[in-house]
């Protein structure tokens, strides 16, 4: 008789436990899936408002810009005539690849200290994120400012490729260094401690397991530089300069895509050419974005 007894004493008290957790937990009334529902639709109609607005974006600049994408327009040499974007493009190339160059180990390799190597409560890493804080927030005039004052004054380069790749490294390194250090701390510890139990050291579990994991995460920070890279034009107009012919050397002047798209625009006498440089610029932003996540893809099967 005790067992049947104690059997049904607990579920008394389980049946009863339920019975008070319904009483506590709120019903779902009409006010409330009203609640949910209106939530649910202000989201939607955010996510469908921004897809709107650049498919519209998109949309406009290439149904203005593709009928004047003529032959004329890649030619080598640009003149006033032909206002050739090709020289154009060939600098934007080389800034981008210079910048990333100079901006990725520096960035990447802070973030590993940061979160591989730096102990909790070190006053340099706050000193660091703080710096980091405030580079990322200055506007990109102050930057030209700056490589105005300092590359091409005070070095004496003049405006160059340099100063131009220099600037814009300086402006693209916290973006890169907050996104390789969220990635990082992404990697899950497992991976870590697998790594040190098979006998790995810290240098080859941070360089063969927890860098090819942040990877993905690496390269979108990579992606969103090289998407700032491309259209910048105040800070280039202080620093790379605007001369129309394609930069030869290190220290020699060019206008990127952007400069030369703002140049066509501001003169009022090629906005139609303008609108076609902004569809090989999107073109660009986009074949970088796709070998970007293609790459990114094969390191994460990998």
């Amino acid at each position: 008789m005790n067992e049947p007894t104690t059997a049904m004493g607990y579920r008394r008290n389980v049946l009863d436990s339920r019975e008070h957790v319904a009483r506590r937990t709120p019903s779902k009334t009409p006010s409330g899936r009203a609640q949910a529902l209106g939530l649910r639709g202000a989201v939607y109609a955010a996510a469908g408002l921004t897809f709107f607005v650049l498919l519209f974006l998109i949309g406009y600049i290439l149904v203005r810009g593709i009928p004047y994408l003529t032959p004329s327009l890649f030619e080598w040499k640009y003149t006033s005539d032909n206002c050739s974007m090709m020289p154009a493009i060939v600098t934007t190339l080389k800034m981008t690849g210079l910048s990333l160059l100079i901006a990725i180990p520096i960035s990447v390799f802070t973030a590993v200290y940061l979160v591989e190597y730096a102990k909790r409560g070190n006053r340099l890493v706050g000193l660091i994120r703080l710096t980091t804080e405030t580079l990322s927030g200055i506007p990109s005039i102050v930057y030209g400012l700056f490589g105005l004052l300092f590359f091409v004054t005070q070095l004496g380069w003049g405006m160059s490729l340099a100063a131009g790749a220099l600037t814009l490294a300086i402006m693209i390194l916290p973006l890169i260094m907050r996104s390789t250090e969220e990635a990082l701390l992404a990697v899950p510890d497992l991976y870590r401690e697998a790594s040190f139990g098979l006998g790995a050291g810290k240098l080859r579990t941070t360089f063969r397991i927890v860098l090819p994991s942040a990877m993905p995460g690496i390269l979108a920070g990579i992606i969103l530089a090289v998407g700032r890279v491309v259209g910048e034009t105040a800070a280039l107009m202080y620093t790379a300069g605007t001369a129309t012919d394609a930069a030869s050397g290190l220290l020699s002047s060019g206008r990127t895509l952007a400069v030369h798209m703002y140049c066509l625009s501001s003169e009022g006498l090629h906005t139609n050419q303008a609108y076609a440089t902004a569809v090989v610029l999107l073109l660009i932003v986009l074949v970088m974005n796709t070998i970007s996540a293609l790459v990114a893809r094969k390191l994460t099967k990998s």
